[in-house]
């Protein structure tokens, strides 16, 4: 009789997982910073571009450490309530990391955090889904900045073009998104072709802490948010 798949015995030995082990890893790295600088930021961003802002930490990696990831790793990590937070005050900044957002470890003033990050923006092309800050239309005629080579890819992304004596031209107006609406796959493209950048990539920062005070920057914020448990 042939054996059972279902008693079939897998061996897991060989699978490499974030399990535990990473997050006990993160925790610990950030207890170690929360030791080793003097003030804690939480921050939120929009349209994130990983490899812009691994630049900016670079640029403060001398005086500041970034943790990005799950937002309740770095809760637990700072403790969720007064009884188990890790310092004093360090809970009303675990009840903010929520969304998009990440924290900040740094010996920066104050001053000088409030400027890099209020200063700090860049530019991007959006991506599908984006919301257009503007309408762009294209006219009737040539489009010369086209070679003849993207002809058939510009009517793929449905463009009314054709060839005309080696120069793309469009047939009829042409309108690539309007503004307030989500970008389309092709839209998006289109935009990247034209060099049109409608993405800008921010950080806004929501609240510090230090072990003499703690204060919240963004707006809108309730009381409730930073209330003790």
């Amino acid at each position: 009789m042939p054996k059972s798949k279902r008693n079939k015995t897998v061996t897991l030995s060989k699978t490499k997982k974030k399990g535990r082990d990473h997050k006990e890893s993160i925790v610990n790295s950030i207890r170690e910073a929360v030791e080793k600088y003097g003030s804690a930021y939480v921050f939120s961003f929009e349209n994130m571009r990983n490899l812009k802002f691994k630049e900016f930490r670079e640029q403060l990696k001398s005086s500041s450490r970034f943790f990005l990831g799950s937002n309740k790793v770095m809760q637990v990590s700072l403790g969720r309530s007064v009884a188990d937070e890790i310092r004093p005050g360090l809970h009303k900044v675990s009840k903010l990391l929520r969304g998009d957002s990440g924290l900040c470890l740094t010996n920066l003033t104050n001053e000088e955090v409030q400027r890099l990050f209020n200063e700090y923006e860049e530019y991007d092309f959006a991506r599908t889904g984006s919301i257009a800050t503007e309408k762009v239309e294209l006219k009737e005629g040539p489009l010369e900045q086209f070679t003849h080579e993207m002809e058939p890819f510009l009517r793929k992304q449905g463009m009314p073009v054709r060839l005309n004596k080696g120069v793309v031209e469009l047939v009829s107006d042409f309108v690539v998104c309007e503004e307030g609406k989500p970008l389309s796959p092709e839209s998006a493209r289109i935009l990247r072709l034209l060099g049109i950048k409608m993405a800008t990539f921010r950080l806004h920062l929501i609240c510090r802490w230090s072990p003499e005070d703690f204060e919240v920057y963004k707006e809108g914020l309730e009381d409730s948010d930073v209330e003790s448990s």
